[in-house]
């Protein structure tokens, strides 16, 4: 019996980046990794988590897409601003174009299979991009913008966040306005195509975004799966995608 309950759970597979070493046996050397705080979040949240490494071939990026329930797309490094047609600012961060192709053909071929999607942080980004969205390369751009990279423990809140009412992340929250983290330098801009907005910052920069319809597709800015631990709230995100994952499962 065991084992049939853990063959029905939802397959979630989550987007990795890739890590360069220094200081090591191998300086330069290039890793795939995720940060372990998304699988244990999958885990609690009731789905089987598999971590899907960056790779170039597309029809291989689609075998990834069509083994698993629902699409996890993590955080990470900026997205090359090339893609949304604008030329880099001084602002710009460190990129990685292998990242940002295998991570925006992902979310394409996930949609184009019906496959429900969660992004967090840049995966909100990738998911704003892949659509046709465009990015501030640094929030320092919103004139009137707070502090969004805050210097504390990860599972700290760091800024309100004002919740749109009637959304589907609304869902997750009995409440207007939330206490989220914060670890990002750009944000949504100009909002992709069949997307709106699920939630804003005091300051009025994007903290949000999802399609409606469907297939569950949302996007938010903060890092829940770091705050599950100490604000359980934070794992109703994480609940409502598995229970969308479960309905892919045959």
């Amino acid at each position: 019996m065991e084992g049939e309950i853990i063959i029905n759970k939802p397959i979630i597979g989550i987007l990795t980046n890739l890590l360069i070493t220094e200081g090591s046996m191998f300086p330069g050397m290039e890793r795939a990794y995720v940060n372990y705080d998304y699988v244990q979040a999958v885990m609690m949240a009731g789905a089987v988590p598999i971590l899907l490494p960056v790779i170039s071939d597309e029809q291989c990026i689609r075998k990834q897409i069509e083994l698993v329930n629902g699409l996890l797309l993590t955080g990470g490094y900026d997205i090359n601003p090339l893609h949304y047609n604008e030329e880099p600012r001084k602002e710009l961060e460190f990129i990685f174009p292998e990242v940002d192709e295998h991570q925006l053909a992902a979310a394409q071929i996930a949609t184009g299979l019906s496959k429900p999607m969660l992004g967090i942080c840049r995966g909100t980004q990738v998911l704003n991009v892949a659509f046709g969205g465009t990015l501030y390369q640094d929030v320092l751009q919103v004139p009137t913008s707070i502090k969004h990279t805050q210097k504390t423990q990860r599972y700290v809140p760091g800024h309100t966040v004002n919740i749109v009412q009637d959304t589907i992340l609304s869902r997750s929250f009995n409440k207007k306005v939330i206490l989220t983290n914060s670890f990002h330098h750009q944000a949504v801009k100009d909002i992709a195509s069949g997307f709106i907005v699920n939630a804003r910052a005091e300051d009025g920069v994007i903290e949000g975004i999802e399609r409606p319809g469907d297939v569950f597709t949302v996007g938010i800015q903060w890092h829940p799966e770091m705050m599950a631990g100490k604000y359980p709230e934070m794992l109703n995100v994480f609940k409502q995608f598995v229970a969308a994952a479960e309905t892919t499962v045959r």
